[in-house]
């Protein structure tokens, strides 16, 4: 059974957590070294989050349609989106399983994945603050 039961869920979750970075300067100004646009394309459901991190400009997401163009695209059921905001999914063993793909600079992919981590914290405590304990239980 998918931990989210539909799109909407997805926005909630990891959107509101990408949403939450906005407001934090430190943890904006940091994200914003990897000076690109991701685009995070999920499936089963299906959600689209588009997080714009360049230098110079706000830290900007989307949920859903977007007019920016991402510089790097990964693509993965949202369960796994899931646990990688838990920190439980390493990107390179993922990416060969093939659990994730990724298109875009290699230099810039690598460089994106160090940085999210900060960030990974902020995902549980968003869903214990939400009441959803059942999505930490993986």
């Amino acid at each position: 059974m998918p931990y989210f039961s539909d799109g909407e869920e997805v926005y909630r979750y990891i959107g509101g957590l990408l949403t939450g970075v906005i407001g934090d300067e430190e943890l904006g100004a940091k994200l914003k070294q990897a000076d690109t646009t991701v685009q995070f394309r999920y499936r089963d459901p299906e959600a689209v989050i588009t997080f714009q991190l360049i230098d110079g400009e706000d830290v900007r997401v989307d949920l859903g349609t977007s007019d920016l163009e991402p510089e790097i695209v990964m693509t993965a059921d949202a369960d796994v989106a899931h646990l990688f905001w838990l920190g439980r999914v390493n990107v390179t063993v993922a990416l060969a399983r093939g659990q994730m793909t990724a298109t875009g600079p290699v230099a810039k992919i690598l460089k994106l994945v160090p940085l999210i981590k900060p960030v990974f914290p902020r995902y549980r405590e968003l869903l214990e603050r939400e009441g959803r304990a059942d999505l930490l239980e993986v």
